[in-house]
């Protein structure tokens, strides 16, 4: 069974502090027991454990490793879910293996963020990402970027170098159709509920791609599509 992940400021020291050693505590973790440390950048160090408080968790280290990110390097530009399905969209986007998230405000968004919310919000992001970093046992913590809008989202495409690509249901190409080969970095654009219109598809400028016959969820849409980019690239 794999070791529980706890994220830590220096994993190689074999101590774990604050909250996290809190969190440490509340799941029982005890003297003899082996944990692995994170420190979201690709450390980890698995400890066998010798102290626990409340506060802090100390053990000594059994090996240490960096973990080399995968390539191509995977951006999911999502566009902003309604209610409980943000959070969803979070965990399964990194779940499926996303390096990066950028929250997108589309055309068709429905939830908007106003600017006196925007910063809970994002914080909420990263919060889920670390959560569901930890559960899928990766070293690397995706970033939660700021959002961005339509006009921000295609200016940002334009200095990336990035190979981007946006699921559209009324796509012809397949993702199976495209090329990974060479391409180190992956821009991936899900839209709203609503779908992205064809206005909005020209301002962004991405391949349009599907992956299949079904129209899939925004918070689901990522998941899917990551699992078909490692499969059909060299992530996995």
């Amino acid at each position: 069974m794999s070791l529980p992940y706890f994220l830590a400021e220096d994993p190689s020291s074999g101590v774990l502090e604050g909250p996290e050693a809190k969190h440490a505590s509340v799941k029982r973790i005890a003297p003899g027991e082996r944990i692995m440390l994170i420190d979201g950048q690709g450390t980890q160090a698995e400890i066998q454990v010798t102290d626990v408080t409340s506060g802090r968790v100390q053990g000594e280290v059994v090996g240490a490793e960096l973990v080399d990110k995968l390539l191509p390097q995977v951006t999911v530009v999502q566009a902003i879910p309604k209610g409980e399905r943000a959070e969803l969209a979070v965990d399964l986007a990194v779940q499926g293996g996303a390096d990066e998230i950028i929250p997108w405000i589309s055309h068709r968004t429905i939830a908007r963020w106003p600017a006196n919310k925007q910063a809970k919000q994002v914080e909420k992001w990263r919060s889920q990402a670390l959560s569901s970093a930890k559960q899928a046992r990766r070293a690397w913590v995706p970033e939660v970027r700021e959002p961005v809008t339509t006009n921000q989202l295609r200016d940002l495409l334009a200095d990336s170098g990035a190979l981007a690509l946006v699921l559209h249901e009324d796509a012809t190409e397949s993702i199976r159709d495209v090329d990974f080969a060479g391409a180190e970095q992956v821009v991936l654009i899900v839209g709203p509920e609503g779908g992205i219109g064809d206005d909005e598809l020209e301002v962004i400028g991405a391949r349009a791609v599907k992956l299949g016959p079904e129209v899939l969820r925004t918070a689901s849409a990522a998941f899917a599509a990551l699992c078909a980019i490692g499969a059909l690239s060299g992530r996995w």
